[in-house]
């Protein structure tokens, strides 16, 4: 007698077909197409997107004249700003330069009340620079601002003593990562009294189309968007430090 198959067999042979290998291949033919596809895109627009983000943060307004360039000091890369404000005293664009310093921290305070005090006075080495490429010592103004640890209590400590002075018109050089945030604050604080211009210091090395090359550049970018969430920040809760 011949034997058939159980009838169950059957039934789940028709409910499940086998899986074919060709369909299993093209599923994943697909899905290696798509990822291809993606990565060239990131390859080619990678540049685009980082150059944009290097970018944005730069605000260089073009010299006009002015009462006075004020160098900041926050931040790194401080000689080409005095290189560039020596440049603007030069072309005539502004008769003074201000540059402010001599931070103070609760180290620095403990250690002069035993007795530390520096070689030389905190802006003598800027004043030399100054006077090196063209600015003399009497048009150099310095202002301290020992409490001044950020851009925002650099401003803070610099602003008030630039409007007792009754310097209306100001040019802000500073580093070009450094420079859109920091005409922001100072328009913040000080628009309605100072006409804010701000300059970029064109010997500053930050290159905004090949900032992720060079690990300090990448540093300066990711602390300056740092920076902008700190800002916000600050205003919203209200710290001082």
């Amino acid at each position: 007698m011949r034997e058939t198959a159980p009838e169950h067999q059957s039934s789940d042979a028709t409910k499940h077909p086998p899986i074919k290998p060709g369909k299993t291949v093209s599923k994943w033919q697909n899905r290696l197409t798509i990822l291809m596809i993606v990565i060239m895109l990131l390859v080619y627009t990678y540049k685009a997107l980082f150059t944009l983000l290097g970018s944005i943060i730069i605000a260089d307004d073009p010299p006009v004249a002015a009462d006075a360039v004020v160098v900041l000091n926050s931040g790194v890369e401080y000689y080409p700003r005095l290189m560039e404000a020596a440049r603007l005293y030069r072309d005539g664009l502004a008769p003074h330069v201000v540059i402010n310093g001599n931070r103070k921290t609760d180290t620095i305070r403990q250690l002069e009340t035993m007795g530390y005090a520096p070689l030389c006075r905190w802006h003598d080495n800027s004043v030399q620079i100054l006077t090196l490429l063209g600015v003399p010592e009497d048009d150099i103004t310095p202002i301290s601002a020992e409490d001044a640890y950020d851009t925002m209590s650099e401003a803070d400590a610099v602003g008030p003593e630039l409007i007792a002075g009754n310097f209306k018109i100001i040019t802000i050089t500073t580093s070009k990562y450094h420079t859109r945030r920091a005409r922001h604050i100072w328009r913040d604080l000080y628009g309605e009294q100072l006409d804010i211009k701000m300059v970029a210091a064109k010997d500053d090395p930050y290159q905004p189309d090949g900032w992720w090359r060079e690990g300090r550049q990448i540093r300066w970018v990711l602390a300056e968007y740092g920076a902008w969430v700190f800002y916000y920040w600050k205003k919203v809760f209200g710290f001082s430090k």
